[in-house]
């Protein structure tokens, strides 16, 4: 019985979330109402707020849902390549993937997500937990990787690397393109200069430079 009502409490946990994206995508994010959102998934307001405590939950939920398919995405190439670049390019290219479904719904909500006090910006507190799990991606592509570089540049690089793949999201947010092929195309074109850049931490005349952006990161951070 016990297993019984938890399956049944994750398909309505799962059906509300997918029944708001198809509202904030039909409607706006902004106008639709969790008793909207309840209504059309066929659940009470009541039970709606039992698993969601406001809209922001439910996006908190998308974003946490978008990571699970990146990272199930992502296991094909981390299994198969040894090579920084080409681990860190199949990354890129299966976060793209994944994201390309809902690139009508991100352009709709970007406004709020922008927001530097929105519990939807992700660098917000409310998305650690989706902000964690992204790095640790790219702490994974490190860190599994035959790279050699120092050891304190190394311990930062993922966060580096999520950092540069937001500036890919920001940019898919805005490509009108086929399919986001203009977003693919900056993605294969930049990995090689990261590639560049992050070997080149390893030549005697860099490493100053390495250890003072790691000092000005850690700095920053505190």
């Amino acid at each position: 019985m016990t297993e019984t009502k938890a399956v049944k409490s994750e398909q309505t946990r799962a059906l509300i979330v997918e029944t708001a994206l198809r509202l904030f995508r039909e409607r706006g994010y902004e106008a639709t109402t969790m008793r909207a959102i309840a209504k059309e998934a066929g659940v009470s307001v009541g039970n709606a707020y039992y698993y969601f405590g406001s809209k922001e939950e439910l996006i908190q939920a998308y974003y946490d849902e978008l990571q699970d398919e990146h990272v199930a995405a992502c296991r094909a190439v981390l299994a198969a390549e040894r090579d920084f670049a080409p681990r860190l390019l199949g990354v890129l290219r299966a976060r793209v993937d994944t994201m390309v479904p809902y690139h009508e719904f991100a352009g709709k909500f970007f406004k709020f997500a922008a927001e530097p006090t929105s519990p939807l910006n992700p660098f917000s507190a409310e998305s650690g937990p989706a902000r964690e799990s992204a790095v640790a991606i790219y702490r994974e592509v490190v860190n599994g990787s035959n790279l050699k570089i120092d050891e304190e540049f190394r311990k930062e690089l993922p966060e580096l690397l999520w950092l540069y793949s937001m500036g890919i999201v920001l940019y898919w947010v805005h490509d009108s393109s086929p399919g986001c092929r203009k977003t693919y195309l900056l993605v294969e074109r930049t990995v090689p200069i990261v590639n560049k850049m992050v070997t080149m931490s390893r030549i005697p005349g860099f490493k100053s430079v390495t250890r003072e952006l790691v000092g000005v990161i850690r700095e920053v951070r505190a």
